[in-house]
């Protein structure tokens, strides 16, 4: 990497964009820093740039422009605000790579027009595949525009595929922690806490993605990403509980041989396999070692007790705008119980009611899906009320 990559990092200020900027701190003579955007947090986002001091920066609430803009007159930074602006600057000139790392549906846009503008694109946000995965990956197809995932699983799926390309895939197997709930009984779970579900056993996340472990939906939309990511039918894409987290995942080929990836559960890994790609950076992250790990265990996944991955499988089997639907009750949801104004039970039945009470679309475009996203969550709003 005799050039440095120069990336944008949307959505700097959460989990995977500090680690992302970690990693680029580390390896500053391989990547240079070009955008950070941030929706709400303006002195981490301050902070950032006036170390790594790209281009622009971007606010996404327009009522701090001002606060940051005044913050940093005296650096190199430009500065702008609303999501007008975050679609306009990831098409920048300057950029090789845009890192998506948005929580949720709000990364869709931004990531369309990085597509639309022929950016390659490290992916942390899976939504943008669940919602839009047909469209997304069109257009990634048409601009030539390649996806590199981050998220661990799917970055254990590409490096399994890795010069491996031309031969079937039979199966992926998508390994899964089970959260902090993985083995209890559904009278178990009637009264856990919004602090129990965030004690996740391997991973430090942020509070919506640690939500989503604790209820297997975020493995639901794995599977999701998945199918548009490597093309594999839903019928092919099994999930594994896997308690240890040191295989983040498996392919399994046309004959039978298996291949997988392990490693300690470090989130720094993928997101630096991502931005090196194809070239692996040395690093000084704790190793791997199969003495400190002499059981590695796997189980079935209770859909049963766990509905949202039986919901998940559902919506991409129907296709459509289902699992934009399914995406934005879930976003409502988990809003709604890290608030405390329902129960984790409550989370699984209401994403299903809205799933059954939402319009459906065979064919949805973009306008449709954006659509799709506000009156789901209307209704889903409206469905969460009642349990109050």
């Amino acid at each position: 990497m005799s050039i440095k990559k120069r990336i944008a990092i949307l959505g700097s200020t959460g989990s995977i964009g500090k680690q992302s900027l970690e990693v680029v701190g580390n390896n500053q003579d391989k990547f240079e820093v070009e955008v950070l955007t941030a929706n709400n947090n303006v002195d981490l986002l301050i902070q950032q740039a006036k170390k790594f001091q790209p281009n622009a920066v971007v606010i996404a609430n327009t009522e701090k422009y001002r606060y940051v803009s005044d913050a940093l007159a005296k650096y190199p930074v430009k500065v702008y605000a609303g999501n007008d602006a975050l679609n306009q600057v990831v098409q920048m000139d300057t950029i090789d790579l845009v890192l998506t790392a948005m929580v949720g549906y709000s990364g869709l846009i931004p990531t369309y027009h990085a597509v639309k503008a022929g950016k390659n694109i490290a992916l942390a946000n899976k939504e943008t595949l669940v919602v839009a995965g047909e469209i997304i990956t069109k257009l990634a197809r048409e601009r030539e525009v390649d996806i590199l995932p981050i998220d661990s699983e799917h970055s254990a799926i590409f490096q399994c595929l890795v010069g491996e390309f031309m031969n079937p895939i039979e199966k992926i197997i998508l390994t899964c922690s089970g959260g902090p709930f993985r083995g209890k009984k559904e009278n178990e779970l009637q009264n856990v806490t919004v602090d129990n579900a965030l004690n996740h056993p391997n991973w430090d996340m942020g509070e919506k993605i640690t939500i989503d472990s604790a209820t297997l939906m975020n493995k639901g939309l794995e599977m999701i990403e998945a199918h548009w990511l490597f093309g594999v039918h839903a019928s092919k894409i099994d999930v594994v509980v896997h308690p240890q987290s040191i295989i983040h995942s498996l392919v399994q080929f046309h004959d039978g041989a298996i291949k997988a990836q392990l490693g300690l559960p470090d989130m720094r890994l993928p997101i630096q396999y991502a931005l090196g790609f194809p070239y692996r950076i040395k690093n000084d992250f704790k190793r791997f070692s199969f003495l400190d790990f002499p059981n590695l265990t796997f189980e079935q996944p209770d859909t049963k007790i766990f509905r949202n991955l039986a919901l998940s499988y559902e919506a991409l089997g129907r296709g459509g705008n289902m699992p934009c639907i399914l995406n934005a009750a879930n976003e409502i949801v988990v809003k709604a119980f890290l608030n405390r104004k329902i129960k984790f039970l409550d989370i699984p039945e209401i994403i299903e009611q809205s799933m059954q009470k939402s319009v459906f679309i065979e064919n949805p475009s973009l306008d449709d899906l954006i659509q799709t996203n506000a009156e789901t969550k209307r209704i889903t709003k409206l469905l969460t009320e009642k349990i109050n």
